[in-house]
């Protein structure tokens, strides 16, 4: 498995339909969590098995275009969603949960003139307004991707290949053949700063990225195969280095599809490089200096991702 184009992962890697990343050469910018791990809401597991999950209230509906975008206000103190406001829970949406007694839910659909009775100042994606969005909004927006995406990859059984009816307020899928359930799938992937044990960690590219960004190593976990072991094994096909000290940082969701990112660092034990050209075009060493000045890569990771995340916290002198 290879950094895949646009980014250091699944992660970051989005296809340029449906928007580019912000270029950001300086690092240094820590937050708490990866952005996209913060969460306001209770996702209401319970209430999916309910014919209403709404239990009769109120709906706040976040609709999502064929190029899941959402609607967006500007407002005094950043972006936010914009929610349709229904009377009653609508046919055919997807259970979000609920955060202040307010229940939430997703649903597909053509861009409307406005939204709740209101214009949209702007459609936007999760890539492009997730790291501005307040912990609820983002919560959301990311569970609402990462489930359509899942229903837009998954319309037929596994098991029988009959296409598959929606049930749990679109958390499962039934076989009509076999009767057997489906439920959303997460891909584990591995996201990983190799540092020198001292000023200097490893960074790559590929080809196909626009010139000059270089975001950390990363790559899909294997069946029977541990994240630690993940690790270790990319950074060995990815630039042939091995390493020790592989420790956990964070964990972010990445819903471009399914993937669930496990954030580690780990020390190099070699310092020559040996770059895999079917795998990586370009890997170098920075320095904590060229990365906080803004006068090594051109660009890096955006702040929504969890590879970003990682190199600030390394940058401000976590890690090693």
């Amino acid at each position: 498995m290879t950094v895949p184009a646009g980014g250091s992962s699944t992660a970051d890697n989005p296809p340029p339909s449906r928007g580019e990343w912000p270029d950001d050469s300086r690092a240094g910018a820590v937050t708490d969590v990866p952005l996209l791990s913060r969460t306001a809401h209770d996702r209401g597991h319970l209430e999916r098995l309910l014919p209403d999950p709404a239990r009769g209230r109120p709906v706040r509906v976040l609709l999502v275009d064929d190029q899941r975008n959402v609607p967006v206000h500007e407002g005094p103190e950043g972006p936010a969603l914009v929610f349709d406001e229904r009377a009653t829970y609508p046919e055919g949406a997807i259970y979000l949960g609920e955060a202040d007694g307010v229940p939430y839910a997703a649903l597909r659909a053509p861009r409307p003139d406005t939204v709740g009775g209101q214009p949209v100042g702007s459609w936007t994606g999760l890539r492009q307004v997730g790291a501005q969005l307040d912990d609820l909004d983002a919560g959301l927006l990311s569970q609402t991707i990462g489930i359509i995406e899942w229903h837009e990859r998954n319309r037929f059984s596994p098991i029988t290949g009959a296409r598959t009816t929606v049930e749990r307020s679109g958390w499962a899928q039934r076989d009509p053949e076999s009767g057997r359930e489906v439920f959303p799938r997460t891909d584990p992937a591995v996201i990983m700063l190799v540092h020198d044990g001292g000023d200097r960690c490893v960074l790559g590219r590929q080809a196909a990225w626009p010139a000059g960004r270089f975001s950390i190593l990363a790559g899909f976990v294997e069946p029977g195969e541990s994240a630690e072991a993940a690790v270790a094994r990319e950074v060995a096909e990815e630039v042939g280095i091995g390493v020790t000290d592989i420790r956990y940082v964070s964990s972010q969701p990445w819903p471009f599809p399914q993937s669930l990112m496990l954030g580690y660092v780990a020390r190099a034990t070699d310092l020559e490089l040996a770059v895999d050209d079917d795998e990586i075009e370009e890997a170098r060493w920075f320095t904590r200096d060229e990365l906080r000045s803004g006068t090594g890569p051109q660009a890096l990771p955006p702040n929504v991702s969890i590879a970003r995340h990682i190199i600030d916290r390394w940058v401000a002198g976590e890690f090693s």
